[in-house]
């Protein structure tokens, strides 16, 4: 169903913004009060035991009920696609039951996967095809495979970095299945809702969200990080292909492996965070249907207020 449908449910409400800027607070709050659940769109809260790198809010510390975290292994591969589908079913499921879904993450793609018209290859995520393209990818080289891509969909090639392997092979896939990368790139450019949802972005004074970052990288040391990392490399998930891309996870297991020190992983870590909030906002300043809130100004219950007052306008 899209938004130009005759729809009678509730729309959904989706907090977006930063790393640190404090989303989940905000969500909680929001959905506590309207007696729902938060529904994470952040790609690694996905991965069970990855609890303290990813800020992933405690059960002591969650008042409405949080889905789609710990839905799989770090090992295990997941994609904007396989978000898609859950993330869906998850708000079907309380919007069917009377109740207004409030979506909460910094992972742009796959808040934009939830709620917006976006086709993604079928199949499963290592299915033979991608399993093909990659063994191509690797006899061929990068260059290689792109030029393939060429040959086939110049407008998709066109669009992709010859060195982003991983593009290119999606390109190739959703050739195969009569679609084209190119042509799905304009629809993100001009987003269709798949339901009626009020988009709201956290912001903060640059600076003062900068401090919070470090001092959140601070307590996660504090809190047993390292210790968390190194579980997960004793359980092999340093050879995993997506959850080891994690900030903090990444840098921590460098720093075990002998490639930097700890104390550099730490600094590592901060730099790669506040990078990763200036990308975060840069991608919600470029949707216009975004409704901008300061915490600054506001604070959580303010924030809150100011969410609820705009799905009633």
């Amino acid at each position: 169903m899209t938004a130009g449908d005759s729809d009678p449910r509730p729309s959904v409400l989706a907090v977006v913004g930063p790393t640190a800027v404090g989303k989940s607070a905000v969500a909680d709050e929001v959905a506590c009060r309207l007696g729902t659940s938060v529904i994470s769109a952040d790609a690694m809260q996905v991965y069970r035991g990855m609890d303290i790198g990813t800020a992933k809010t405690s059960e002591a510390e969650r008042r409405a009920p949080l889905l789609l975290v710990d839905v799989v292994e770090p090992r295990e591969s997941y994609s904007a696609a396989l978000y898609q589908r859950d993330a869906r079913a998850a708000i079907d499921a309380l919007l069917d039951r009377g109740e207004i879904p409030v979506l909460c993450g910094g992972t742009g793609l796959y808040v934009r996967a939830a709620l917006d018209e976006m086709a993604f290859p079928a199949g499963d995520v290592e299915g033979a095809a991608r399993g093909r393209y990659q063994e191509l990818a690797e006899e061929l080289g990068p260059a290689g495979l792109h030029e393939l891509l060429a040959r086939r969909d110049a407008a998709s090639a066109e669009a992709i970095h010859p060195n982003n392997v991983r593009r290119v092979v999606r390109a190739l896939e959703m050739l195969d299945e009569g679609k084209s990368y190119a042509e799905q790139k304009v629809g993100f450019s001009t987003p269709v809702a798949h339901y009626p949802y009020r988009l709201f972005a956290l912001t903060r004074d640059r600076d003062r969200l900068y401090r919070r970052i470090d001092a959140r990288v601070d307590a996660m040391m504090a809190a047993g990080l390292l210790d968390e990392v190194r579980g997960l490399v004793a359980e092999g998930v340093g050879e995993a292909i997506t959850s080891r891309q994690a900030i903090g996870y990444k840098e921590i297991m460098g720093a075990l492996a002998g490639s930097c020190s700890l104390d550099d992983a730490v600094e590592a870590i901060k730099q790669r965070s506040r990078r990763y909030a200036k990308r975060q906002l840069s991608w919600w300043r470029r949707d216009s249907r975004t409704i901008w809130l300061d915490m600054d100004e506001l604070g959580v219950a303010g924030a809150a207020d100011a969410i609820l007052e705009g799905l009633m306008g």
